[in-house]
């Protein structure tokens, strides 16, 4: 029987993607690396116009330890160090490196004596790799995999739930011996003996494969999710494997678990025994408006334009470009954008809803209610959100929202709660810090 949560909804999920190989892709001429690519403190960068740099150099860095380096994808002279749009659609400050095309390695620390290294000693050297969640989040995985307290369960995220994207998916095809030694590396790392791969059932292959892969003596389980949206979120994915909770306000090593990505701990494998930091990932380049839809396996830095010529192109213009999935992903007014850590996929399409927010007035149906998957209220949100009431917002549990969209994918009003709510939150969140700071 397949576990899930209460709430959420099976939308089609359009992986037209599931059945390719990933395919290697080489670097363009110029590569825009952000210097900050996590959710954390800002990185500085740690070379300027003019110098050289080699695969796998660190080329930015902070002293804080919320924080993530970034390092070339290739070799060559960095070209200037200036604004450029990142995914967010934000000019942000990027090291622009031409490649002179040989690639020329740093040097590589693999962890020959793991055994021997202590619990720090492994967190630094994840940190050093600049790994975060590859998923989408983007938290430095050193961070999270320092919890404040002790944890009994340690859960690979390999459920993949947007539409389109199946960069996860063919991760655990193709290299499933990589991610049960990262999975064993990091349970190792915090001390627990139960250990979950969550897939969802749409991914039969995966989840035949990851099976045969920790059949003996790993003590690793894979668990067969309900293909529903969004499976693949945390606290979501917590209920159905653990049947735990996270409370308001808590973080899942207060119910005792840890997520992880699935890539993620791919690149803690790399990281430790190759010394690999992240430098490429694999991206799905999916959408009706796209000739050849096709998994790559891309350097970090090139473009969204590169990866559209590499698919073939447009079959004609594009109504919508989106860098992650449909449901959660950020629509593009540029193909200039590079991708990054996080760039799990770039969807485009020819045609996207675009008859949201017309005022048309609710009609109190409840289906944004019974389908929120955090058992909140988006239409209370959503007229809260639009009045700035922060008092009405916080009582209906705004910062529980985890931005998936479904609200706004059901609503036959066809309602923009989404875009209202995740851009009033940040608002209510520090309203309520300054009520907390203040005593009231």
């Amino acid at each position: 029987m397949a576990l899930t949560f209460k709430g959420g909804l099976h939308i089609p999920d359009s992986k037209l993607t599931a059945k390719l190989p990933v395919e290697d892709l080489h670097g363009d001429t110029l590569h825009y690396f952000p210097v900050t690519q996590h959710k954390g403190a800002p990185l500085k960068p740690l070379v300027k116009a003019g110098d050289y740099v080699r695969v796998g150099q660190k080329i930015a860095d902070a002293e804080e330890f919320v924080a993530a380096p970034v390092h070339s994808s290739v070799s060559g002279t960095v070209k200037e160090v200036c604004p450029h749009v990142n995914s967010v659609g934000v000019k942000t400050e990027t090291i622009v490196v031409e490649n002179d095309g040989k690639y020329d390695t740093a040097e590589l620390r693999p962890a020959d004596n793991y055994d021997s290294l202590t619990t720090r000693e492994v967190l630094w050297l994840i940190r050093d790799a600049g790994i975060i969640g590859l998923g989408g989040a983007g938290f430095p995985t050193h961070v999270k995999l320092s919890p404040p307290r002790g944890v009994d369960c340690l859960i690979i995220n390999g459920a993949e739930c947007e539409p389109y994207i199946t960069a996860d998916h063919r991760r655990m095809l193709e290299n499933p011996v990589e991610i049960v030694d990262g999975a064993l590396i990091v349970a190792k790392l915090l001390g627990v003996k139960r250990c979950c791969i969550g897939i969802e059932a749409n991914k039969k292959d995966a989840i035949d494969t990851m099976r045969r892969e920790t059949r003996y003596g790993s003590n690793i389980e894979v668990m067969k999710l309900k293909t529903k949206y969004p499976q693949g979120a945390e606290k979501q994915l917590i209920k159905a494997i653990t049947g735990r909770n996270v409370p308001t306000g808590k973080i899942p090593a207060d119910v005792g678990a840890v997520v992880v990505n699935v890539d993620t701990i791919y690149n803690i494998h790399r990281a430790i025994r190759k010394g690999i930091p992240v430098i490429d990932r694999i991206v799905t380049v999916s959408g009706d408006a796209v000739n050849r839809p096709a998994n790559f396996r891309v350097p970090l830095g090139v473009t969204v334009s590169y990866l559209i010529e590499q698919a073939g192109g447009f079959k004609a213009p594009p109504q919508k470009v989106i860098i992650g999935g449909p449901m959660m992903g950020f629509a593009q007014y540029t193909t200039d954008t590079p991708v990054s850590k996080t760039t799990s996929a770039v969807v485009a399409m020819l045609e996207a809803p675009s008859t949201y927010d017309e005022d048309m007035p609710c009609i109190r149906c409840g289906k944004c209610v019974s389908h929120c998957p955090m058992g909140l209220m988006p239409n209370k949100l959503n007229s809260a959100a639009k009045v700035r009431d922060v008092e009405t917002a916080l009582k209906y549990n705004i910062t529980d929202c985890i931005e998936c969209g479904l609200c706004s994918y059901i609503c036959p009003a066809k309602k923009n709660m989404l875009q209202n709510i995740s851009a009033f939150k940040p608002l209510a969140i520090k309203a309520a810090r300054r009520d907390n700071a203040s005593g009231k």
